[in-house]
């Protein structure tokens, strides 16, 4: 309890930082903005390992294109959506519109050019993913999409949804699917966090040109959930 507070303590004196900078920062270019901002994760990251004790090993980093690509990836943690800028490249996220209306944290994700949803409109959603989508990897940004759409219990699973799949068929882009067992160490919805070490595994790309969105999105799934079955603990 009392490392998880300190945790808290430091990510959110941070925050306080690093909103604010975010929309200072602003008039820069997104590349130079994305640089600073990034630096918050790489935080993240240092002072979870140093309270917690809890930290990460990755497999299949070999499998990491030089081109812009989509991430697919199982969503179990907040864990992901902080560690994965320490791990990948550039990239920008699908987002819930709400979550940029959060003092400080909001700022500062707004600066960095989120794909952000409205989920009870999930036509107009789906056009924002494409359209921004193709946009962001265009830029030489590449788009990070959890398609459970939200965080799952170890040993759950929810429907794939398929708009990651939807932007890879038509923008020609590949997908990179990623497991992890980050919720075994911290949990949807929970406060401590456990110490041990989180397992990201990076599978091989899946290459969109030619295949239907429906192929993808099978292909994705499959690899996904039977990688997140074997590193379960």
């Amino acid at each position: 309890m009392l490392r998880s507070l300190l945790f808290y303590i430091g990510i959110s004196l941070a925050l306080v930082i690093f909103g604010p900078l975010g929309v200072l920062l602003l008039p820069l270019p997104f590349r130079q903005r994305y640089r600073v901002m990034n630096q918050w994760a790489h935080f993240v990251n240092w002072w979870l390992e140093k309270t917690c004790q809890l930290n990460y090993q990755v497999e299949g980093l070999e499998n990491i294109p030089t081109t812009p690509a989509i991430l697919l990836s199982k969503h179990q943690s907040a864990w992901e959506t902080i560690i994965f800028q320490v791990i990948f490249p550039r990239q920008v996220w699908i987002v819930k519109r709400e979550l940029l209306r959060i003092p400080f944290f909001g700022w500062a994700l707004a600066s960095l050019k989120p794909i952000a949803l409205d989920r009870k409109n999930l036509r107009q959603s789906m056009q924002k993913i494409l359209e921004q989508g193709k946009q962001r990897l265009a830029e030489g940004n590449w788009v990070v999409i959890f398609p459970e759409g939200t965080r799952v219990n170890p040993g759950e699973k929810k429907r794939y949804g398929v708009g990651g799949a939807m932007l890879a068929a038509q923008s020609g882009y590949p997908v990179v699917p990623v497991a992890v067992n980050s919720g075994e160490f911290w949990p949807p919805k929970s406060f401590i966090k456990r110490p041990g070490t989180i397992k990201v595994v990076i599978g091989p790309v899946i290459e969109s040109k030619g295949k239907t969105y429906k192929e993808i999105n099978a292909l994705t799934e499959k690899w996904i959930e039977e990688m997140v079955a074997k590193i379960q603990e």
